[in-house]
């Protein structure tokens, strides 16, 4: 069963690490780690071109955000031109939306994370362990 993060005042990201079961969380960890060993010999423009990858990389928000918008959108135009019952899903939407923002959690969470996709710090971890590598040397 999932956990709910009861801290509003935590960060997005927090509230999200929360949210997710654990072994996913830990598979997203070993991912990131992954890919970060992956860079251990690699060249100072290859990181660089690395870390560019990391700054342009969708984080859960964005792709909530999206998604969200996308299906409101949506659901709004074929309410207005299909059928009125499609009005219902703008609703449901951004009920899931408003959820997401007070608990961390919605129902296509648990799926966006089975799917690899990072919080903000963690995406920013990965990105910061690059940079360290590049320092060292």
């Amino acid at each position: 069963m999932l956990t709910y993060a009861e801290d509003t005042t935590a960060s997005s990201g927090d509230r999200v690490r929360r949210s997710t079961k654990i072994d996913l969380n830990e598979k997203i960890d070993r991912v990131t780690e992954s890919n970060i060993q992956a860079y251990v010999n690699s060249s100072h423009a290859t990181i660089e071109k690395r870390i560019q990858e990391l700054d342009e990389e969708w984080d859960i928000e964005r792709v909530l955000e999206v998604n969200a918008s996308t299906l409101a959108l949506t659901g709004l135009a074929l309410g207005l031109t299909v059928n009125r019952r499609w009005l219902a899903l703008p609703a449901v939407v951004m009920a899931f939306l408003f959820q997401h923002g007070v608990q961390g959690w919605c129902p296509p969470l648990p799926v966006l994370r089975r799917l690899g996709v990072r919080t903000r710090g963690e995406i920013d971890r990965e990105k910061y362990a690059l940079k360290a590598l590049m320092t060292r040397r």
